[in-house]
């Protein structure tokens, strides 16, 4: 497919001229002006990632330009690039990233050039990615930019999910769909370290021990067994007392029917597609909970996105977590980081180094 022609200036972010009279960028280390990253055009397939220079963005008074070291590939991407989410257009990819401040902005206080920080944004796949300061965090000497990278998102959303989402307590019997994913992985991890059973579904033997490697008490391999009826044997025809849900289309009804009674169903992801439209009758029979959580709606103030880093990293330091990186990309091969994490053969974490 054709490409549509791209003018650089569209990914300049737009200034009062004063701004720049008065030096509002008061703290910078030199950069170049332009720089590579991976846009679309259009939405559609994975050929229509363009990669390509485009310039270095600019900072505001309230923000930092950061060099990425790594960012994250995550299913949000692939949704953001096919058209399942609406962007605007030229839209670079990418939500989060580890790297160093090199400018900061005049009103920014807490970062300097040459701090070494982990961020939640937009346009990551980059090699300089603006980011508001408030959606910043300060790494220590202990964690790498390859863990930071690794920790973000996926964490994040493992942990705000088994904290708020459902506060997942020692007995609780978990189902945990994807078990060998990067979320699925983590999950598995958080929800044994809290005393919790967890039931796992995954595609393949080499996935199944990979699951119970990290914490799943029990392994349904989908493609041979069902799903409903090994649930039910295990919990005694109960069902579990949570369902966390990363696929969507395919897994929504055999989700609906492992939750018991009283019970929680979350549905965070669309990897199989999204899920169709539902009546709200289906909740009544079991009197169930059905949440979709938004990792981003957890850490819309400075007081709730340190809490949420802060416990996550607690957990990293103390081992309670390990990362498990599938594979690592350079930027100009994002392409194949979206055919690998589509295909559903990945385990764990996908990565770009720049």
């Amino acid at each position: 497919m054709l490409l549509k022609a791209i003018s650089p200036r569209l990914f300049f972010q737009k200034a009062p001229v004063n701004t720049f009279l008065k030096s509002n960028i008061i703290r910078t280390m030199s950069t170049a002006s332009t720089m590579k990253a991976v846009y679309v055009n259009e939405q559609g397939g994975v050929d229509n990632l363009v990669y390509s220079d485009i310039p270095v963005p600019k900072v505001d008074e309230d923000s930092v330009l950061v060099k990425n070291r790594f960012v994250g590939v995550n299913y949000i991407d692939t949704y953001q690039r096919g058209g399942v989410y609406p962007v605007t257009l030229p839209f670079t990819l990418g939500r989060e990233g580890a790297g160093d401040v090199v400018e900061v902005g005049a009103k920014v206080k807490d970062f300097k050039v040459g701090d070494r920080v982990v961020y939640l944004g937009g346009a990551t796949y980059a090699e300089y990615t603006n980011v508001t300061s408030s959606a910043v965090e300060k790494l220590s000497d202990e964690v790498t930019y390859e863990e930071a990278a690794a920790i973000g998102i996926q964490a994040l959303t493992a942990w705000t999910m088994v904290r708020d989402g459902y506060n997942v307590k020692k007995g609780d019997t978990i189902l945990v769909h994807a078990a060998a994913g990067g979320v699925g992985l983590l999950l598995c991890q958080m929800i044994h370290h809290l005393g919790a059973t967890v039931i796992g579904t995954v595609s393949t033997d080499e996935k199944a021990a990979l699951a119970r490697e990290n914490g799943a008490d029990h392994v349904i391999v989908y493609t041979r067994e069902n799903v409903v009826d090994r649930v039910n044997e295990i919990t005694n025809g109960l069902g579990c007392h949570a369902v966390l849900d990363g696929v969507g289309k395919s897994t929504w009804e055999d989700s609906l029917a492992s939750t018991r009674r009283l019970g929680t169903l979350i549905s965070f992801g669309n990897a199989s597609g999204v899920v169709p439209p539902i009546k709200i009758q289906c909740l009544t029979a079991k009197n169930l909970k059905l949440m979709r959580p938004q990792l981003f709606a957890y850490l819309a103030t400075r007081e709730e996105s340190q809490k949420w880093w802060s416990e996550v990293f607690d957990l990293l330091s103390k081992k309670v977590i390990k990362l498990h990186i599938h594979k690592i990309y350079d930027l100009k091969d994002a392409k194949q980081a979206h055919i690998d994490i589509e295909s559903r053969k990945t385990t764990g974490k996908l990565l770009i180094k720049l």
